[in-house]
């Protein structure tokens, strides 16, 4: 695989790691979200799947494995900016909370390299359809 690819991969997959250990670190805290209704456990969540689809976009490398982080990142984003402006099963978020710009950033910056990621995977020549070598012409 190309470098290019490669490295959009690895750096999306880390990404979608810090974004869970950050996730995971605001749920964990003693007054953290663990003990808001519903949101606590999205929280939880959010740490365990972003931990296992960020190694697994790392270990894979392949456009379905670029796409589902794509998903997930974009699931976040949308999930943080309904409970700043709206409100989120009864819990209102603020871009002031502790992480809340960080994990935002993260989150965008991992969904863009995995889209790079999507498109180098798609522009690159497919290996079955590589002439083979017919043998020594004579």
């Amino acid at each position: 695989m190309e470098f290019t690819a490669t490295a959009a991969f690895v750096l999306g997959g880390g990404l979608l790691v810090w974004s869970a250990a950050i996730h995971y670190h605001l749920w964990s805290e003693p007054d953290g979200y663990r003990s808001i209704a519903t949101i606590g456990p999205l929280f939880l969540l959010q740490s365990i799947a972003g931990l296992v689809i960020g190694v697994g976009v790392v270990v894979v490398r392949r456009l379905w494995a670029a796409l589902v982080g794509i998903g997930f990142a974009a699931a976040t984003v949308a999930g943080f900016l309904a409970s700043v402006t709206h409100g989120l099963f009864g819990f209102k978020d603020s871009w002031l909370a502790p992480f809340a710009t960080q994990a935002f950033a993260v989150e965008v910056v991992a969904a863009g390299l995995l889209v790079i990621a999507s498109a180098l995977c798609l522009a690159a020549p497919s290996r079955t359809s590589s002439p083979t070598p017919s043998g020594p012409e004579g």
